[in-house]
């Protein structure tokens, strides 16, 4: 395991923790996108169900639990315990757009035609597109609260750690996972204007605004 993956396991978690933090502290979930959360708690559900069949190391585990951990409590926070804060209005994506081509794909597009390696396919196709609610609901409402854009900064920034993780280790290790790679870029890619505006507005201390849609 090499830095890279090290810190962009740390910028996942931060990311993870900013959010429930911000939830908590505010006792408010207005201008998070329930519905990227829920498709990010079926990413590690469908990804971790080696759990109970494979283990790596302690620390493989231990991360695995706390994510998973980490995406059920922040569900149960926005549909739960602070429904009554939820902006259900502008949280509107239709997510069959995204889970109906990623299951298609899942099923065209994997290394083995088993089970467990189908969902691990489908839990990186979808990990790929589930943010997009959250960017949709942002664009929507024109604007987002500072936490919330720290925490599409870490998540970003995480990609783009994987990303320098699989060149790292194609370089020492001659190990090329296609499909994990090209998920990531994508992914990664879905961030790109975002960074611009953190680094140009956020970092600069003044509040994230989007063009409203027509």
């Amino acid at each position: 395991m090499n830095v890279f993956r090290i810190l962009g396991d740390l910028s996942h978690l931060l990311a993870m923790i900013l959010l429930l933090g911000k939830i908590w502290r505010s006792k408010c979930c207005t201008g998070i996108s329930g519905k990227s959360q829920i498709l990010f708690a079926l990413v590690f559900t469908t990804r971790y169900l080696d759990l109970f069949t494979n283990f790596i190391s302690i620390y493989n585990t231990v991360m695995k639990v706390v994510f998973l951990l980490c995406a059920y409590v922040t569900v149960y926070m926005i549909y739960g315990k602070f429904r009554k804060t939820f902006d259900s209005e502008n949280d509107t994506f239709r997510l069959e757009f995204l889970l109906i081509p990623v299951i298609g794909l899942s099923f065209l597009e994997n290394y083995s035609f088993t089970p467990l390696e189908i969902l691990w396919t489908f839990s990186i196709y979808l990990e790929s597109v589930a943010i997009l609610p959250q960017l949709f609901m942002i664009s929507k409402t024109g604007e987002a609260e500072t936490i919330t854009t720290h925490y599409l900064f870490f998540l970003g920034l995480y990609r783009a750690l994987y990303l320098a993780n699989w060149i790292r280790r194609y370089q020492t290790e001659n190990f090329y996972d296609q499909i994990a790679v090209v998920s990531g870029v994508v992914q990664t890619i879905f961030y790109c204007d975002f960074f611009y505006l953190y680094v140009t507005k956020v970092l600069k201390g003044k509040k994230l605004s989007l063009p409203m849609p027509i």
